[in-house]
């Protein structure tokens, strides 16, 4: 098959400005994890069903696989290994972990995602908002509970923590 001319796209990814040229054809997901070398972003259903491939796009949660990566030029992406610094984890990170809400750990990054823009919008949200927020995310795993237990954890750690900043 022939190979289409390339172009030059020009993203940040958490943080680190990023210029490559690439096939217009290429999906955001493997832009990702087969040029940048960032393989936390998970290849799951290539049909956006199951979220694993969720990144953050502009503030916004994204399916990678729904998305060519020409179509990102420009625009400032943050994938779960951007979410920690450095060593220390992400609160939704911290909370996934002593919720136990991985078991695969699949669709994790993809959860923390939808979960990292939820929190953002919405610093307290219910129960019925955390399910919402997460129901473009399959998991087979661990049934979901633990899952939003964690997100409400986070939640907790967050304000906590955004209370200590104001004081």
């Amino acid at each position: 098959m022939e190979s289409l001319p390339k172009k030059k796209v020009s993203v940040s990814i958490n943080g680190v400005k990023q210029t490559h040229e690439v096939e217009p054809r290429l999906l955001l997901v493997d832009f990702l994890r087969d040029v940048i070398g960032l393989t936390g972003t998970h290849i799951g259903c290539d049909t956006s069903i199951c979220g694993a491939c969720t990144i953050m796009l502009n503030d916004t949660a994204v399916k990678a696989c729904t998305v060519l990566t020409v179509q990102a030029d420009g625009a400032e992406l943050l994938t779960i290994e951007g979410l920690a610094r450095g060593e220390k984890l992400h609160p939704l990170q911290e909370a996934f972990w002593e919720c136990h809400g991985l078991q695969c750990g699949f669709c994790t990054p993809g959860m923390i995602l939808s979960a990292h823009q939820l929190l953002k919008r919405n610093p307290k949200p219910t129960e019925a908002e955390i399910r919402h927020a997460l129901d473009g995310n399959l998991c087979r795993c661990t049934g979901y509970e633990h899952i939003v237990d964690a997100v409400q954890s986070a939640a907790k750690t967050m304000g906590r923590k955004a209370k200590a900043k104001r004081a």
